[in-house]
């Protein structure tokens, strides 16, 4: 894992800001629901759905793959051999891990995605009493300073696609043919979605500046390289930090600043099938830069037509969100 560095209060994030994030979604299911495995969906706007659930397993499983300290993850290795919920087992064993920590907040700390999201523990104790021992539970709850909206619409409507697949091998043993089965897709959709980070909480979860460049690295490079059947045609269009000039300051509405227009007239959303579709109007996020509550807008790209858009506009700031290299597994 990740050393760990001593965090300073000058280290922690102290702006408030919202992100927007867009990916583009080619053929692929880019949310299933965990029950029926069919693409999240709103019949009434016919826009695709996609969960904050599914964006933080994202980072989660990027960052774990860097060798950072992970919290909620499924490896179950991870876990003590000891009864108890998953939580409580993976924190026993991150207690095992840290046994120099003696504070329960600063072992879960220990973890980026807790920094990040805030994480539940529930520590089962055994306290001495006159008459012997009896065993009580003690829980907090962290929250985060960084959250995704429950479910981001994409920008364009979309119209499911039924898809059939066949398996190889046979689906019962009497039967010497593999089973036919259908699903749906997304023939195409660009995703967006809408995140906060609030820096007083951050205070409490010891959130740096660092640890938020790490997601962005992750939120951007675990889009481009999901390898799964139905999550590998997908790409990063753009990345938005929209940073408040002061942390009581908002803005209603970011989520509904960006949209998309067709390159033809006659082509509706659902008929879109590649960027070259379409067209983005950014004007009114590029307008709202200029009020006097925001302090600058963030942005990194590598579309040439969306790069256009905010080059040398005032307020926008091109980033990389670059990370410290010198820090060792």
């Amino acid at each position: 894992m990740k050393n760990e560095k001593t965090v300073t209060n000058n280290d922690v994030v102290k702006e408030k800001s919202e992100i927007l994030f867009l990916y583009e979604s080619t053929y692929s299911i880019p949310n299933g629901d965990p029950f029926t495995g069919e693409q999240r969906y709103d019949e009434e706007t016919k826009k695709i759905l996609v969960s904050d659930v599914r964006i933080k397993r994202y980072i989660r499983d990027y960052l774990a793959k860097l060798g950072y300290e992970i919290y909620v993850i499924g490896d179950k290795e991870l876990l003590t051999e000891e009864e108890g919920s998953g939580a409580e087992r993976r924190f026993k064993w991150l207690q095992n891990k840290y046994k120099d920590v003696k504070e329960p907040i600063d072992v879960l700390l220990k973890c980026i995605d807790a920094r990040l999201f805030g994480g539940i523990v529930t520590i089962k104790t055994k306290k001495k009493q006159t008459t012997g021992e009896n065993s009580s539970t003690d829980a907090f709850n962290l929250t985060g300073p960084v959250q995704f909206a429950l479910l981001n619409p994409s920008l364009n409507k979309v119209d499911l696609r039924v898809h059939q697949n066949t398996s190889v091998f046979p689906s019962k043993e009497s039967n010497k043919q593999g089973a036919i089965g259908t699903t749906s897709v997304v023939p195409y959709s660009i995703n967006q979605i809408h995140g906060w980070i609030n820096p007083f909480s951050a205070e409490h979860t010891e959130l740096t500046n660092e640890d938020v460049s790490l997601m962005f690295k992750a939120l951007w490079e675990s889009i481009n390289s999901a390898n799964t059947r139905t999550k590998s045609n997908q790409n990063s269009l753009l990345l938005l930090q929209i940073v408040y000039s002061q942390p009581d300051k908002k803005i209603y509405g970011i989520d509904r600043l960006n949209k998309i227009n067709t390159g033809e007239k006659d082509k509706k959303g659902e008929q879109l099938r590649n960027i070259e579709d379409v067209n983005f109007d950014f004007s009114e996020l590029i307008n709202t830069a200029n009020k006097e509550e925001i302090k600058e807008i963030r942005y990194y790209t590598i579309i040439e037509k969306i790069e256009k858009e905010f080059k040398n506009k005032p307020k926008f700031k091109k980033c990389t969100w670059q990370v410290n290299k010198t820090e060792e597994k």
